[in-house]
């Protein structure tokens, strides 16, 4: 049969489509894939040979050849025919040449790779199950392959037995969490970001010179929770300069600043010119608290953002930095869409778009950003510039307890 079987699969989507002249490529499946599924609708994946009960189209790609959509549903099954008619129409509407932005650096960062690179090697030294706590980094696609390789993610550590080995995510901790895991005797990896710990080293100089420390984050930030955590009683938290207005200090001339590592440079920047001003005597870090990784990507996209029609951001939603991307470019009066993977674009965000800008948050794998270049490759010919404003050079060592590759 080429079609799936009424109740059971749903759609198969062609990743190639069979002739009998030939296959065509059809490199846009996982497009038309995502669509079904927002759809309600099962879909598997696969090549699919034409006949009465496929729905295609062929793309003229001129000189790279020819391109196909294409989706077999069950003949008795109307809904998802209907379904399947409805998507190929959608996308071949969306169809036709582009060229793509990529902006550079993108995708992982040091601190990323570095946290990814403790569970793994945790995972195959270790002998007993390895427990993280919270996301190792913020990022769906990472955090389902870690959990297929064995890595069991808890969201706090009284879901872990006494005595296991827990892996700090790269978002850091607060020393009370820290305590905790001495107290029950588990053998902590700690995945924390050098970064993040450096703005915990100065929470706690500040603290202890008797400074009342203002935070720039944003609630509910793990980052942001380990860092308060550090001096709960000196620190508050500030979000934008309204914020900083209302502050009402004990003592203003013994105030000092930090802000998360993965804030937006050009909104930061509001918020501290604010507490200067507030503040005559501010005492600042010694360097800037916002890392390099999302400053370098916040200035990669800025060089693609103004001959953008369309800005795609890979990331999870709950990735600051992925969200600070998308809110850049919207305030520079580019569209912007965060997406998770490749299925989640819509056909109608491609509609008029000639020149996409493409980047992916400090946490996102560029393998999801090579999809999402092939997948636009399906559509109709493409041309991909690289925009690079500098090159990344950091790397972070591991762990003690890591490079051992030893149970302790």
């Amino acid at each position: 049969m080429n079609f799936p079987p009424h109740g059971t699969d749903g759609a198969l989507v062609a990743t190639t489509l069979r002739t009998t002249t030939g296959d065509i490529p059809a490199p846009a499946a996982l497009l038309l894939a995502g669509d079904l599924r927002r759809r309600g609708v099962p879909v598997r994946t696969g090549p699919l040979h034409l006949n009465e009960h496929t729905r295609h189209s062929t793309i003229d790609r001129g000189a790279l050849g020819a391109a196909g959509l294409g989706v077999a549903a069950p003949p008795d099954d109307p809904l998802t025919l209907a379904a399947a008619e409805q998507v190929l129409a959608d996308w071949s509407a969306v169809a036709g040449p582009r060229s793509i932005l990529l902006a550079s650096p993108r995708s992982f960062c040091a601190g990323v790779e570095r946290a990814i690179e403790i569970v793994e090697r945790t995972l195959e030294t270790r002998t007993n199950p390895v427990y993280v706590r919270k996301q190792i980094v913020h990022n769906t696609y990472v955090v389902e392959d870690l959990a297929g390789r064995g890595a069991i993610f808890v969201d706090e550590l009284d879901e872990v037995p006494d005595g296991a080995t827990v892996v700090f995510s790269a978002h850091g901790v607060s020393p009370a969490v820290r305590a905790e895991a001495n107290e029950r005797d588990l053998e902590v990896i700690d995945g924390t970001c050098p970064l993040v710990t450096k703005v915990h080293a100065e929470a706690r100089r500040y603290a202890a010179r008797g400074d009342t420390i203002v935070l720039i984050g944003h609630a509910g930030h793990e980052e942001v929770e380990g860092t308060m955590g550090e001096a709960p009683e000196a620190t508050t938290l500030v979000e934008t300069p309204e914020d900083v207005s209302r502050l009402d200090l004990a003592d203003p001339a013994r105030v000092s600043y930090l802000t998360q590592t993965t804030l937006a440079v050009d909104e930061t920047a509001e918020v501290i010119e604010a507490l200067r001003a507030k503040f005559p005597l501010l005492h600042e870090p010694p360097s800037e608290d916002i890392c390099y990784a999302s400053t370098n990507r916040q200035n990669s996209l800025k060089a693609v953002i103004e001959e953008s029609d369309l800005v795609l951001v890979v990331g999870s939603a709950n990735s600051s930095n992925s969200i600070r991307l998308v809110e850049l470019s919207r305030r520079n009066g580019t569209p912007a869409q965060l997406i998770d993977r490749v299925g989640d674009i819509r056909a109608e965000w491609l509609a008029g778009v000639r020149v996409l800008g493409l980047t992916a948050g400090a946490s996102a794998p560029s393998a999801l950003v090579e999809e999402v270049v092939t997948a636009i490759g399906g559509l109709g010919a493409i041309s991909c510039t690289e925009r690079e404003v500098t090159r990344e050079t950091v790397h972070f060592g591991l762990p003690a307890a890591v490079r051992r590759g030893v149970q302790s």
